[in-house]
């Protein structure tokens, strides 16, 4: 017997109130795991939905309820993460997306921001504050793009049901989160500066205040189109023309030509064996390949012993200045060819080479790593880990770049504009003392800038045994390699994979950062002292971090988990505490 009109409607209700409460107040209550787990690690049998925002794994997880494919949910949670963090991520922004079908077959989805038409290698002439926010930082966004074909390639469940969610949070409000609100506190002047940031996030002359109910009616109408009518209203239609008119106006080069052109990239992943394990990641311009190179260089210890304590962190520092001295020669594969530098960052001999000179008792100047160009220092972004009852996976890292992108607003769409530009090298950009800009990772139009974003798949004997990716900029491939090597290498459980301090290291400035914060939520982070003493003592200066990466990792076939439950098909999902992030699942 259907239900009657009231009884849907309440339950309707009641699903929405719901989605206005902020990720903290979420409780586990779909997990299998026992009492007193923290919130932020479930278990589940059948799918799991791990995003740096409770709401939205709750809403990928209502889909895959449902009989969503992995990517029916992915769709709907990254749009919830649009509305709810929109510091992070949104339609302004871009993506890399890495999904693997059950089956075997994966493949990428290259949805990056790209440089409008009317950009050019010299267009900021120098001027690094035009490249990093306001109108000229705008690259062409590809995420709506790319979540719509990955969608028609995949999707079971109907369009306009995965964006329904989102545009209710715009529409009814939703809770400012308090890393939201750390993020609003951070870019305040950017948002009081900005008419459309102002009308949404203050009140009164204040920006609000975490549990504060905050609205994007025009948000929600541009989903409403996009539901109505299809992506072509963005990239071809009332939505896109009204984008434009908004970037123009404010002194941006973006055009309907841009956007009328813009195209999804499907490229091939990348798979390296390496730890024992097969691992799929995504290929140029990600930061995929550096990741590899560095678990390459530490395979070659022995495992785990010559992974643990204050000298396995030296080495890992030491592989990652390594991989970042070889990234900068990297760059949008249709533009340049990398095909040589990406044959030696996946190759084991290469990393063999590097190795001889990583020594145990000290560490060396940027130079010693043989890095010719200088580092971008790219910024935020969201992760989304998702796997389903018949074991499709998807890792995807979607960005705006720095909190709130470019710091604006369009007025007549409600979308956060991303600063995506700001990842290109420019030239004339050197310092004294510091190598020079990299030619690889130039403007030019239609250019897809260099990234760190690592989405990864982990494999073992062909069987899927973890999803895992990072948010946080250039500490992405340091962040996501050391929660697989916690897991995969040291044996730490899921959770402690994700919440164990973390160390991070870009070659230049040649500094380690190391984590010492206490998040928004109240867990204290913080790399041992004895530690930090060893690391100072074989010559590394370091440098406290009160942030980090953001992680979300969704493991199977967990040994100890398997053991206690009695069921090797369960997945352990865990969102990453900095974040106050909670996932979920059935």
């Amino acid at each position: 017997m259907a239900p009657s009109p009231k009884l849907f409607w309440a339950t309707t209700a009641l699903f929405f109130i719901s989605l206005l409460l902020p990720a903290s107040s979420l409780n586990a209550a779909t997990s299998d795991g026992p009492k007193g787990h923290r919130h932020e690690e479930i278990v589940a049998r059948h799918g799991a939905v791990a995003t740096d925002d409770g709401r939205c794994s709750r809403i990928g997880m209502n889909v895959l309820r449902e009989g969503g494919h992995a990517v029916d949910a992915l769709v709907a949670a990254s749009l919830c993460l649009g509305v709810v963090s929109p510091a992070s991520s949104g339609l302004g922004g871009g993506a890399f997306m890495l999904i693997r079908q059950n089956n075997g077959e994966a493949q990428v989805f290259d949805m990056r921001e790209t440089a409008p038409i009317l950009a050019s290698k010299n267009m900021y002439a120098g001027n690094a504050t035009l490249k990093a926010k306001g109108a000229l930082s705008i690259g062409v966004p590809g995420e709506l793009a790319g979540l719509h074909k990955a969608w028609k390639q995949y999707g079971r469940l109907p369009w306009e049901r995965l964006i329904k969610p989102a545009e209710k949070l715009a529409q009814l409000g939703f809770k400012i989160s308090p890393y939201l609100h750390m993020q609003m506190e951070k870019t305040k002047s950017g948002i009081f500066a900005d008419k459309g940031l102002r009308e949404i996030f203050t009140s009164n002359g204040s920006l609000l205040l975490p549990g504060d109910i905050c609205y994007n009616k025009k948000l929600a109408e541009t989903f409403k189109r996009i539901s109505d009518f299809g992506i072509q209203d963005f990239y071809n239609g009332s939505v896109g023309f009204n984008l434009v008119r908004d970037i123009r106006k404010a002194g941006g080069i973006i055009t309907m030509k841009d956007l009328q052109r813009y195209k999804v990239k499907l490229r091939k992943p990348i798979s390296a064996n390496t730890l024992g394990l097969e691992l799929l990641t995504v290929p140029p311009p990600s930061g995929g390949p550096p990741m590899i190179l560095m678990l390459n260089i530490l395979s070659q210890y022995g495992i785990p012993s010559g992974l643990s304590g204050s000298l396995g962190i030296h080495r890992e520092i030491e592989a990652l200045k390594h991989a970042f001295a070889v990234k900068m020669n990297l760059g949008d594969p249709d533009f340049v060819d990398v095909s040589k530098v990406l044959s030696d960052m996946l190759s084991p001999k290469f990393a063999k080479e590097l190795k001889k000179t990583i020594y145990d008792n000290m560490t060396f100047d940027p130079g010693h790593y043989g890095g010719r160009w200088n580092q971008i220092n790219d910024h935020g972004t969201s992760h989304l880990s998702i796997v389903d009852r018949e074991r499709n996976a998807i890792s995807m890292t979607t960005t705006v770049n720095s909190y709130f992108g470019s710091q604006m607003l369009s007025p007549s769409t409600g979308i956060v504009l991303n600063n995506e530009m700001d990842d290109f090298s420019m030239p004339g950009n050197g310092s004294a003392g510091l190598p020079p800009p990299a030619p690889a990772n130039f403007i030019s139009p239609g250019k897809r800038p260099l990234s760190s974003m690592s989405p990864t798949i982990v494999l073992k004997d062909k069987q899927l045994k973890g999803v895992v990716g990072a948010s946080g900029g250039s500490m992405i491939i340091a962040g996501t390699a050391e929660v697989l090597l916690n897991h995969f290498a040291r044996g730490m459980n899921p959770l402690s994979s994700v919440m164990a301090p973390r160390v991070y290291h870009q070659l230049l400035p040649n500094k380690v950062y190391y984590e010492n914060w206490t998040t928004v939520i109240g867990d204290h982070f913080e790399v041992p002292a004895h530690i930090r003493e060893d690391l100072q003592k074989k010559g590394h200066v370091l440098e406290a971090l009160a942030g980090g990466t953001i992680c979300q990792f969704i493991a199977l076939g967990d040994a100890e988990t398997s053991k206690e439950n009695g069921d090797v098909g369960k997945l352990v999902a865990v969102s990453d505490p900095r974040k106050g992030g909670i996932p979920s699942g059935y």
